[in-house]
């Protein structure tokens, strides 16, 4: 199974419906919350190539995008190939 990473922060609605995908698909990612945004924040920037929005999604190293990105890569059939990797 591939490594997944989320970049959060609480009360997300956007965090919380990536979360549920990952989860409908087994997936329990790397969670790791920038609410106090701390110095996780500047990583998730640096990583997202400037992207400052919540959640910020990557397996195995690779930036899939925020939600929406997730979910419309699951939608053409491309996330379960991504996470049997």
């Amino acid at each position: 199974m591939a490594h997944v990473e989320i970049y959060t922060k609480a009360f997300c609605p956007y965090c919380t419906r990536a979360k549920a995908l990952l989860a409908s698909k087994g997936v329990a990612p790397q969670e790791h919350d920038i609410s106090m945004d701390g110095p996780q924040r500047q990583e998730m920037i640096q990583r997202a190539h400037g992207r400052t929005t919540v959640p910020q999604i990557f397996i195995d190293g690779k930036h899939i995008g925020g939600s929406d990105d997730l979910a419309a890569l699951n939608a053409r059939g491309g996330l379960d190939p991504l996470l049997a990797a």
